[in-house]
């Protein structure tokens, strides 16, 4: 049986009860919490970058939704629409070739 020890989404348990597997649940601290969260990001990212399918992206989604309830990122929807005043977005799909 494969282990794990990680932050899962809200109806996991539930689905794990009704297939009668047992598990362990505690629910982290909020330092936890963001440290887990930071983790699920890049666990997820990788499972996008290999597998390329919108349920892939969705979970990114999801993720980044909960990091934006944080205290310390509530202002990032703020943040992406400055910068996309400033700077732009990616609609032009324009690719840059150069030197740093």
């Amino acid at each position: 049986m494969a282990k794990y020890n990680k932050l899962v989404r809200d109806k996991i348990p539930e689905m794990l009860d009704n297939k009668g597997i047992s598990y362990e649940k505690r629910i982290a601290s909020d330092d936890e919490y963001k440290i887990e969260l930071i983790k699920k990001l890049d666990e997820e990212v990788k499972e996008f970058l290999e597998e390329n399918i919108t349920e892939e992206l969705a979970d990114i989604i999801e993720v980044v939704e909960a990091l934006k309830r944080l205290p310390e990122y509530r202002d990032v929807e703020e943040v992406r629409i400055q910068k996309l005043k400033d700077r732009g977005g990616f609609d032009k799909k324009i690719i840059l070739k150069g030197e740093k």
